[in-house]
């Protein structure tokens, strides 16, 4: 998402305060409105994918017979990274329509990569921990959305500690060190949930600039979308990681 200034709005010669101000507020409560509810259907798009690709046995589908990878599940693996990608260099060229298409196409992708949770955590640690995600989402989201403080400051604090996490998983990947992966969740935890709060007061300043009905406000929107999904996605990862219980 863009990190510059939205773009004003200014009245015209009405001199009342409450007039000029009341469509702002409308659009940024419709804003807003916009982002949860593609965020809520991304989720569900991803959960169905999800439990269909587990339930169907299509999973296989994405494992040769080694029980590595194969080609089909590298490229579902990479393919919701690609889809970001598109989203963000093409906000300017593409429509909203077209990027709500890829937004699905992305949640999609991403339910298919994650299918194996529901092989590895038993339905009642899925359940037991998403109600844990979804929960600290709210929470963090409203304590985002309301508070006085300038949260801005922490982004790039946030940004380095998510590169640090991400060089440490690597690192990992070849140590297979239990302690560094148990520091890696608990930090990815304390990140993800910073990122919830710092990435909903990011939005609300963008809905307070932009009107939502035009068609940029709704590829905001969508885009906004995505971070506060993947926001939710990686707390819910770590939190599994953490406290997940294996069948």
């Amino acid at each position: 998402m863009s990190n510059q200034d939205p773009p004003r709005i200014f009245g015209g010669n009405n001199t009342s305060g409450f007039s000029s101000a009341a469509p702002i507020v409308q659009d940024e409560r419709a804003f807003m409105n916009g982002v949860y509810g593609w965020m809520a259907g991304g989720l569900a798009i991803t959960a169905a994918m999800a439990w269909y690709f587990a339930s169907s046995g299509a999973i296989t589908l994405l494992y040769n017979e080694m029980g590595g990878m194969s080609m089909l599940g590298w490229a579902v693996t990479l393919a919701p990274l690609g889809f970001i990608l598109a989203m963000n260099f093409g906000l300017q060229r593409l429509s909203a329509s077209s990027l709500a298409l890829l937004f699905v196409a992305f949640s999609a992708t991403m339910g298919a990569s994650l299918s194996s949770v529901f092989l590895v955590y038993s339905m009642g640690s899925l359940t037991q921990v998403f109600g844990i995600t979804a929960g600290t989402f709210l929470v963090m989201s409203v304590i985002g959305y309301t508070t006085s403080t300038d949260l801005s400051r922490f982004g790039s604090i946030l940004g380095m500690a998510l590169i640090g996490i991400l060089i440490a998983m690597v690192v990992n990947w070849f140590l297979g060190s239990s302690v560094l992966d148990f520091g890696i969740s608990v930090l990815g935890v304390l990140i993800f949930t910073g990122l919830i709060a710092y990435d909903t007061q990011k939005l609300k300043r963008i809905a307070a600039g932009v009107e939502y009905g035009s068609d940029h406000g709704r590829k905001l929107a969508l885009l906004g979308a995505t971070s506060l999904y993947l926001d939710f996605i990686n707390l819910f990862l770590f939190l599994l990681r953490l406290m997940g219980r294996r069948d």
